[in-house]
């Protein structure tokens, strides 16, 4: 027997003021890379619709959404298809698992389908649940392989500081972020880094195409110094992302694939942010050249619109784990989510449909390229970078003596608070402000983008001369 509640209805945007939103935002949610106590006192910015590249406040203010979320959402905000499959699939059947030998409709036919997109080398998927946990899979099954085939005492992971692949522990840990490794006892044993290759920061007196062999080359010196039959495998992103669009020389990954190749170590390529259509290629490593054994996945694959995520298997690992390696003891209660899975087929297919991979690549891609460029000529910029849908403006006190200023002014910070101020979002890691916008976006829109971008940059100019900072 029930008894009679009723239940007020929750208030949605309309009916809560910002103020009253932020309060309550501040007294229960916790949010992810936070100082919680700042967060409370300065209060959210709360973001209440979406369209296509544009998203809207709680008090009406409209915002270029230059970063597609958090480099997400490819297809843009607002399309039906994706909306109509899951719905369609929580009618039908809103979930089972891929445990007990059974499975689903939506996830066989995505894993056909991501056979079909990806690289040829890749026949196999397993699904997680973001891209955190797909690289957490990717410690477990490379260490796996290894020990089916009878070389257990290959171990090691080596990764690259500054690059980011999540935020779990493993994940953590193979990210090469020291702000995370502080806080609880990152990372983990058996995973090491090696520099980035950052020709700004690392390549002084160098082409850049110098520099890309010689940051290659500290994987080989890595490797000798651990002892190539301890090494496991090397993981990298296409283009580092969260760590500041660092876009490698063009001589970086050929030669990052020949020392892997050279000692028989697993490449693994981290394609969370770089995946389905980002770079224009459908996956950063078909930009950068190379032929990964293992591929992360998530973002892209939905356009964020739910999350999923998984690794990508090739055949040379598939093989050795499906013939020889019995029970995997490794998975997640929503591998394969059947509506996530429905969600990501839709994408895929629209992204297949509009061709957003050739707009990308044959478009909008090199307009951003050719845009961003002209940005050099702005006084506090020390270089652009773009790959595909990705860019990054480097902020510097003195370009001609290659001078960076001084990190306690975070001068990017208070660029970005002017992007915010004038309806962009722009992030900024360190002094690179940086953007990913959707895959959608148009000429028109990246000339909107770019109208936006140099009045915050001129804005940010003006305060770092009247606080005396160049």
């Amino acid at each position: 027997m029930h008894n009679n509640i009723v239940l007020q209805a929750p208030a949605v945007a309309s009916q809560r003021s910002t103020r009253e939103w932020q309060q309550a935002d501040a007294e229960h949610f916790l949010h992810p890379f936070t100082d919680f106590a700042g967060l409370a006192k300065k209060g959210s910015r709360i973001i209440t619709k979406a369209d296509n590249i544009y998203l809207w406040d709680s008090d009406g203010h409209k915002i270029l959404d230059a970063m597609s979320g958090l480099w997400c959402v490819n297809v843009g905000y607002g399309q039906a298809s994706l909306v109509d499959a899951a719905t369609r699939q929580m009618k039908e059947l809103p979930f089972y698992n891929a445990f007990f030998q059974t499975s689903t409709p939506p996830a066989i036919e995505l894993a056909e389908l991501l056979s079909k997109v990806t690289p040829p080398q890749f026949k196999h998927v397993f699904f997680t649940g973001s891209g955190s946990e797909g690289n957490d899979t990717v410690v477990r099954m490379v260490r796996r392989y290894w020990d089916i085939l009878g070389q257990p005492e290959r171990q090691v992971i080596i990764s690259r500081h500054n690059g980011y692949h999540g935020s779990t522990m493993a994940g953590a840990s193979l990210g090469g972020m020291s702000g995370m490794h502080a806080q609880g006892g990152l990372p983990i044993p058996n995973i090491t880094h090696i520099d980035q290759p950052y020709w700004w920061e690392n390549g002084a007196g160098m082409s850049r195409d110098e520099f890309g062999k010689v940051a290659a080359s500290w994987l080989e010196e890595r490797i000798l110094s651990i002892g190539p039959e301890k090494v496991a495998a090397f993981i990298g992103e296409p283009v580092q992302g969260a760590g500041g669009v660092i876009v490698p020389p063009a001589t970086y990954w050929p030669e990052i694939q020949r020392i892997c190749d050279k000692y028989g170590i697993l490449l693994v390529s981290d394609e969370v942010i770089c995946g389905f259509g980002r770079t224009g290629q459908w996956f950063g490593c078909e930009t950068m050249g190379t032929k990964p054994d293992l591929m992360t996945f998530a973002k892209g694959v939905t356009s964020g619109y739910i999350p999923l995520g998984g690794v990508m298997v090739g055949e040379r690992m598939a093989k050795v784990l499906i013939e020889q390696g019995g029970e995997f003891n490794h998975g997640f209660t929503y591998s394969g989510h059947p509506v996530a899975c429905a969600v990501a087929l839709a994408n895929i297919r629209l992204i297949q449909q509009q061709k957003l991979v050739e707009h990308v690549h044959d478009d909008v891609g090199p307009y951003l390229a050719q845009q961003f460029a002209s940005l050099n000529d702005h006084p506090l910029v020390g270089e652009t970078q773009t790959c595909g849908l990705m860019g990054a403006v480097l902020l510097v006190k003195d370009k001609a003596k290659h001078q960076a200023f001084p990190s306690d002014l975070e001068v990017g910070m208070v660029c970005r608070g002017h992007c915010f101020g004038n309806g962009l979002i722009m992030r900024a890691v360190g002094d690179r402000m940086i953007i990913a916008p959707p895959l959608v976006i148009t000429r028109a829109q990246i000339d909107e983008m770019m109208v936006l971008i140099r009045r915050c940059l001129d804005l940010t100019l003006a305060d770092a001369q009247k606080n005396g900072w160049l």
